[in-house]
């Protein structure tokens, strides 16, 4: 078979071809398109430890309730889920991650405050969320009043349950660990009492397959903590557009399925899908 040759004219054709196509990727910074998504991919910060919320499995896929919905709110915007590229966000960087453009959302239990609001903006709130207390099916720890005299984890870095040291129980024991997944190992061994933060999350924790049964939610509501989807500040084309697609996701019925998929197991009782723009104090 003989080659054909690459003429001069032919060659310039196929350089610039190339150059069209390095053009339509989406190396803007801002995330992705703030249209429809067309060919480009989102990218989406997340938490990738917060089984039930935002988890990175084994097999290198997403799930939890912050996955769905913001999969979901993706998909109102144009993008498919293989258009998606999921970002580990830290707590500590959210803000930072939206103002550099390296996201275009954040869906990672990010609680709507008036400090964050001057540096993001927020779509939603999508979820209501209080401060709560995990302890054993068998307890009976039923107020936070009760942890007197008795030990409560404490994740490093958290102050939940410093907080509830100070307001509700002053003669509770801090037991401090790295993680959460180590205070529910020292939950179901018997070295603590009860571990104490969001109750999503709790239930998130509870709900794996390996404590399913063994842990409740005590059902207190120590705290409001309103979750929002995080957006670059005055981008307010988005989050116009991400509010009408989590309105969509609550009328049709699949924001509690979503909910019952991803804490039901922990008989997690969640409050009613908040009103968009209502933060409740």
């Amino acid at each position: 078979m003989k080659l054909r040759k690459v003429t001069a004219a032919s060659a310039a054709v196929f350089a610039l071809a190339l150059t069209a196509t390095a053009c339509g990727g989406d190396d803007s910074g801002d995330g992705g398109s703030s249209s429809s998504g067309g060919g480009e991919k989102i990218k989406i910060g997340i938490k990738y430890d917060q089984p039930g919320l935002g988890l990175k499995t084994p097999d290198g896929s997403f799930s939890g309730f912050d996955v769905d919905v913001a999969t979901y709110v993706a998909k109102e915007l144009g993008y498919e889920p293989n258009q998606i590229e999921w970002v580990e966000t830290k707590s500590a960087d959210r803000e930072n991650a939206l103002s550099r453009g390296d996201v275009k959302l954040i869906a990672a239990t990010y609680s709507i405050t008036d400090e964050r609001k001057q540096k993001v903006d927020f779509a939603g709130p999508y979820l209501l969320a209080h401060q709560d207390l995990l302890v054993k099916s068998d307890s009976d720890i039923t107020e936070a009043t009760d942890l007197n005299d008795k030990k409560l984890c404490s994740v490093t870095g958290s102050t939940s349950a410093q907080n509830v040291k100070n307001d509700f129980a002053p003669k509770a024991q801090l037991s401090n660990r790295g993680g959460y997944s180590e205070c529910l190992s020292a939950l179901q061994n018997g070295q603590v009492d009860a571990l104490t933060t969001d109750d999503s999350i709790l239930a998130g924790y509870a709900a794996q397959d390996q404590y399913k049964g063994k842990f409740k939610l005590a059902g207190l509501k120590l705290s409001n903590e309103n979750y929002g989807i995080g957006v670059k500040k005055g981008d307010t084309a988005t989050v116009d557009k991400v509010n009408k697609a989590l309105e969509k996701m609550v009328s049709d019925g699949a924001w509690q399925k979503a909910v019952e998929e991803n804490f039901g197991p922990a008989n997690y009782k969640n409050e009613q899908a908040p009103k968009i723009g209502q933060i409740v104090k």
